[in-house]
């Protein structure tokens, strides 16, 4: 057991650790650049495309095998907003100090070009499955974008098996027993905790009883196939996402007078001279990388840019532009980071249990109920409860959003019928995570998810030439109006089925 843990923690500290995040912000620094600051110079025409369309062509279905965009959205939002959102970003403030908000800013501005790039790849080299469906994510771009280039054709393919080696592992431990365990542990202690029913096999039943219920729930949810899970997307996501911003803003109008100092704390704290300060954190460089790791990461927990997840989802969206797909993945890291990270942030640093001037939490405060407290200090029980429900409800949607992410990768090893026994074996591990106590198998967990990662990025980097072409095909078309003929697919075939549903209308 010391051995695996061992390794886990080299792993871990690779994925994790300075390589791993440097990798990333490399990345998106670098798709960033070559897309020229798209996130900003076509701030305007990607905000349009996206959030200016969900009432309109955003929700039509012009094809048999693919959900609507603003459908598709809404699943990838299911599972990339989670835990992270809520208790992961007090955990930043409280190990980082208020400038590892910033820093989260940061890793998002950049995480957008790199979910914008997976999902440009996702859509170009997607395929239809044996029941009609699109299937595209990291393993096939890997292994005909990476696989296309000289000598590269067995290491595409290597790199994709292991994408969906590693996010298998990842779905039931981050993207399922972790997440329930979370629930579990809140609902209990929240609402049951008066409630004594004993044990079996040494284990609450309070806990069984919890993971039975979470388990028949998310069953009939995921054993309707990924319609059935985009449906139930699209009406929780966003009711969730609108009443917790609601939350956060009454909270924040009891104090809306600290919200200058809030603001001034993390420029500080990021930037100024308490950033290179020493004291109690350790010495000064130690301080500042702590401040810019701990946003950094979060960030990357929170919006899942880089791990190549979500684009498996956005790769069934009925539209055939890939670059109009791209700023789907845009508008996801804004919601998800820029949005609602920074609710639970303002919430956190408004609360009085951070010290704006040492960047320190206070005597006492403990960063996995932090938020709680801080709702709980304007808004007593109820405030508290309401934390308790919306963590609830983000860490099941994650579960159903991941049992979608586990599936496709599992059909690209073992076809359509392996998918479906892997949804039994998910949800049967559902009640494991409730009653299980191991923090081993999610420190496992975290590291197969970094781990899917580095092949993730590493096709990125290999196709910025066509994510270039890809980019400027599309500005010149659509932005410039210039006669230009469309790149919308890696394969002739959809490539003229797109072209001829273009012509006809169809985005």
């Amino acid at each position: 057991m010391e051995t695996v843990v061992r390794i886990n923690n080299a792993l871990n500290s690779f994925a994790w650790g300075n390589v791993g995040l440097s990798l990333l912000l490399g990345t998106g620094l670098l798709c960033t650049l070559i897309t020229g600051l798209f996130q900003i110079t076509h701030l305007r025409h990607w905000f349009k495309n996206t959030f200016g369309i969900i009432k309109g062509k955003g929700r039509i279905i012009n094809d048999a095998g693919a959900l609507s965009q603003w459908r598709a959205f809404c699943m990838a939002l299911c599972a990339t907003i989670g835990t992270g959102n809520i208790a992961g970003v007090s955990t930043a403030i409280c190990l980082g100090g208020p400038g590892a908000v910033f820093w989260m800013w940061v890793a998002a501005f950049l995480g957008m070009m790199v979910k914008y790039s997976e999902c440009v790849l996702g859509i170009y080299y997607r395929r239809r499955n044996t029941e009609g469906a699109w299937s595209g994510g990291p393993m096939y771009y890997l292994e005909d974008g990476l696989g296309s280039i000289k000598h590269c054709k067995k290491l595409g393919k290597v790199l994709g098996i292991a994408f969906c080696i590693f996010t298998v592992f990842a779905s039931f431990g981050i993207g399922n027993m972790g997440q329930i365990n979370k629930i579990t542990l809140n609902v209990a202690s929240a609402f049951l905790a008066e409630a004594d029913l004993g044990t079996l096999w040494g284990i609450p039943r309070v806990d069984w009883g919890i993971g039975i219920v979470l388990m028949i729930t998310a069953g009939a949810i995921i054993m309707g196939g990924f319609r059935r899970v985009a449906k139930v997307s699209e009406k929780l996501m966003p009711v969730i996402s609108i009443v917790y911003i609601a939350g956060c803003l009454l909270v924040i109008a009891r104090n809306i007078t600290g919200v200058p100092e809030v603001f001034s704390s993390i420029f500080r704290f990021a930037l100024g001279p308490e950033a290179l300060k020493g004291g109690a954190a350790g010495t000064a460089v130690q301080l500042a990388i702590g401040t810019i790791k701990q946003g950094c990461k979060r960030g990357v927990f929170s919006n899942e840019a880089g791990l190549g997840s979500s684009v498996m989802v956005h790769s069934t969206s009925c539209s055939r532009e890939p670059v109009h797909q791209g700023m789907w993945g845009i508008a996801e890291v804004f919601i998800d980071t820029i949005v609602i990270c920074s609710m639970t942030a303002l919430v956190v640093l408004d609360s009085g249990y951070i010290d704006l001037t040492t960047g320190l939490a206070k005597e006492g405060i403990n960063d996995a109920t932090l938020v709680a407290q801080a709702f709980g200090k304007y808004y007593g029980k109820p405030g508290e409860w309401f934390v308790v429900i919306a963590i609830t409800m983000v860490a099941f949607t994650t579960v159903i959003g991941w049992s979608y992410y586990g599936a496709k990768t599992t059909e690209y090893l073992l076809g359509v019928a392996a998918a479906r026994v892997y949804r039994v074996i998910f949800l049967l591990l559902v009640v494991f995570g409730a009653v299980m106590e191991s923090n081993l198998a999610w420190d496992i967990s975290d590291t197969f998810n970094g781990l899917m990662m580095i092949p993730n990025l590493i096709g990125l980097v290999v196709m910025t030439p066509l994510l270039i072409r890809l980019t400027r095909n599309y500005i010149d078309r659509r932005i410039k109006g210039k006669e230009t003929e469309p790149l919308l697919s890696y394969d002739p075939d959809i490539q003229k089925e797109a072209i001829k549903a273009i012509n006809k209308g169809a985005d």
